[in-house]
Order: C-alpha cells, then structure tokens, then sequence
C-alpha cells in the first residue's frame, strides 16, 4: 500500500517541481500548452509535420510561446514582428546555441562556426571566413565552376524534355548545389555515376539524420545511457568514423605533391595554406579544417 501511494504520489511531485520551477520568482514565461511531468510537451509534437503543429498552437497562444522539451525549455517564434526582436533586436541575448550530442560530434566537439559558441572562438572563425573563405573577390573567382555546372543542367533538362522523359527539378537542382558546393570547397565533383557517388551521398544522408536525431541526454542529461541502449552512441559513432575518414581523404588528396595544380584555389587549398602560413589569428588544426568541412557539406 506504501508503494502504492508513493507511485501516485510521484507524477504529482514532479508536477509540482515542474511548476515551481517555471515561477521561481523570475520574469513570467509567456504562454504556451501544458505539458507532463518530466517529459513536458515532448509527445504532443508531431514527427510527421512539427511545423503545422506549432502554427496550430501560435494561433491559440500567440506568436511567442513557451514549451518544455523534457529539462529544455523552449521559446517558439511564430511571427515575422517577434523573429525581428529575437534575431535583430536582442540578437546578443538570444546568440547562444545548445550543446546538442549528435551535432557537437559531427562538428568534432563543436569547433564547427555553425554550432560554437558566441565567444572569441566563434568570432575569429567568422573573420576567417569573412576575409579568406567567402570574400566578394573569391566568391567571384569561382563564378566559371557556376556558369559551368549551370549550363551542363540546362543541356541535361533540355535532354530529358527531348525524349519526352519526366524531370525530376527537385532533385536536379539538388545535385546541381551540390556539386557547385564540391567542386568550390573540394575540387571535385560526386556526380558521375558509381560508387564514390553512392558513398558521397549516402554520408551526407547519415550526417544530416545524426545531426538533426533526438538523443536522450539532450532533453533527460541523467539518461544518457538510454543512448546506448538503443544503439544510438554506435549509430553516431560509425557516423563520426565515416565522415573523419572522407575529410581525411580529402585533405589527403590536396597534399599529395603528385597532385595536378588546379587553376584557381579551392576552399581546402585556402584552408591548408593558412595552416602552414599561421596567418589566421586562429591556429588551425586538422579538427578545425575538419570541422569547416561539415559547414560547407
């Protein structure tokens, strides 16, 4: 009977927790669903269409809400007026970005621009960026791969509408951007059919689901091992390995000195020099090449 009562007990409990420590004394939340206890609103979002979900309640709640994903709570902006606020006018308050498992790994613990924090890291990185990746002088210089790869779209989709065939635009644009990325940041292409292809795109399909896959030590920190459990540490792990393995290749590629000259740098060439030149005000190493890797993928 003891056990009995305490089993009832508990979810009011941590209901009262929950609770107690939304108005803790602090600013009031703004509005938003109720949720469960210790889980909070993580099973009333939808997996299929999350975002119609969530237009659904800005309708109710207005266009900034409050939810709880398990321990993180959760700002939703669902206005063009409160999405200025938060980007624009307090963008300083609202800079940080959460330390997710599955995105810390794949940007070899978070040295990615993408996913750093907003310290003098991350600000050194953007002005290596700024300077030496993505200036208005490089961008322009890679204009010939564009013109290139757009033109041979063209003949492709005037191809497929000379035999009448269906086009897929969807996926032809998406091959088109991807190629035009590899070849600026790589120096090659993985569109030619065969199995450097297959592998090229089947990576890029498990880093973008790792990256973006729901970890429970994101939301529950004391339950990591569930993670284990379920497979999903292996998962990412095999992931990490696979993707360590094509960066690693491809920074191999650019310093074999058997390697054919290119007329224009790519991304990769720009970044190893700076490595060995140290004229970045960041000493960069082969993690943070690595990491840059993954922004541009």
């Amino acid at each position: 009977m003891i056990l009995h009562l305490i089993l009832l007990a508990l979810p009011l409990f941590l209901l009262f927790l929950v609770r107690n420590h939304r108005n803790n004394g602090r600013t009031p939340l703004p509005p938003g669903p109720p949720g469960l206890p210790f889980i909070g609103n993580l099973l009333q979002i939808s997996k299929t269409a999350p975002h119609l979900y969530l237009w659904q309640l800005s309708k109710q709640y207005g266009s900034l809400m409050f939810l709880r994903l398990g321990f993180v709570p959760t700002l939703v902006v669902s206005s063009a007026r409160m999405a200025k606020e938060v980007m624009k006018t307090h963008d300083l308050e609202f800079s940080g970005r959460p330390s997710m498992l599955g995105l810390k790994k794949l940007t070899y613990n978070g040295l990615s621009l993408s996913v750093a924090p907003s310290n003098d890291y991350w600000r050194e990185m953007r002005k290596v960026c700024a300077l030496h990746l993505f200036n208005s002088k490089r961008v322009q210089s890679f204009r010939h791969i564009r013109e290139d790869e757009v033109l041979e779209t063209v003949k492709k989709i005037s191809k497929f509408a000379s035999a009448s065939k269906l086009t897929n635009l969807s996926e032809i644009l998406i091959l088109l951007t991807s190629t035009i990325i590899c070849r600026v940041a790589f120096g090659k292409r993985y569109d030619d059919e065969g199995c450097e292809r297959s592998r090229f795109h089947e990576l890029l399909g498990g880093v973008q689901t790792m990256s973006m896959a729901f970890f429970f030590s994101d939301h529950f920190p004391l339950m990591g091992w569930v993670d284990k459990l379920t497979g999903m540490i292996a998962r990412l792990e095999k992931i990490f390995e696979e993707l360590d393995l094509f960066c690693q290749e491809i920074i191999d590629e650019h310093l074999d000195p058997n390697r054919s000259k290119l007329e224009q740098e790519d991304i990769t060439d720009v970044l190893l020099r700076l490595q060995k030149d140290r004229s970045s005000t960041v000493d960069l190493t082969w993690d943070h090449i690595k990491a840059m890797f993954v922004v541009i993928y």
